[in-house]
């Protein structure tokens, strides 16, 4: 299977919320990186979304391929929605956090998959200040400790 079509797979089933299709497509060592404090595995990341999803039923990354060359693939996600339900970010040192009902809209991020042997090993994205979950957290008024 070429780079874009297992993205494509992994895109379809990210926007269908099917996390376990998701897992099939990723390596065993994968990495996301560019939005989050440090680099994440593909389950600490995939439990991070379960957590979105549960806090903001209506969130929607808006991933879009933008172009392939060779092993890499091009993003583009914009991150909105609305939080309406307690969000747990315990692991960040924040607690769980009541819901807001407040709604926020990032600023659209590029990024690349890599894939190797038919899997995807990594996820980086060009995080802007305002954008991942930093930006997430500041609209929603959430402040992080220091």
């Amino acid at each position: 299977m070429e780079a874009q079509e297992v993205v494509q797979k992994f895109v379809d089933a990210f926007r269908a919320n099917d996390l376990d299709t998701c897992m099939d497509c990723v390596s065993a060592d994968f990495k996301f990186s560019g939005p989050v404090p440090e680099p994440q595995s593909a389950e600490q990341w995939m439990g991070m979304v379960k957590g979105m999803h549960a806090a903001m039923p209506d969130i929607n990354y808006n991933l879009q391929i933008t172009g392939a060359h060779d092993n890499h693939v091009h993003m583009e996600t914009q991150l909105t929605g609305t939080h309406t339900a307690e969000w747990d970010l315990t692991p960040l040192g924040i607690g769980v956090v009541p819901a807001t009902g407040k709604s926020f809209s990032n600023p659209a991020e590029a990024g690349t998959m890599t894939v190797a042997n038919g899997k995807i090993t990594s996820y980086e994205i060009e995080s802007s200040p305002q954008g991942g979950l930093p930006g997430i957290l500041k609209q929603l008024g959430i402040e992080r400790p220091s």
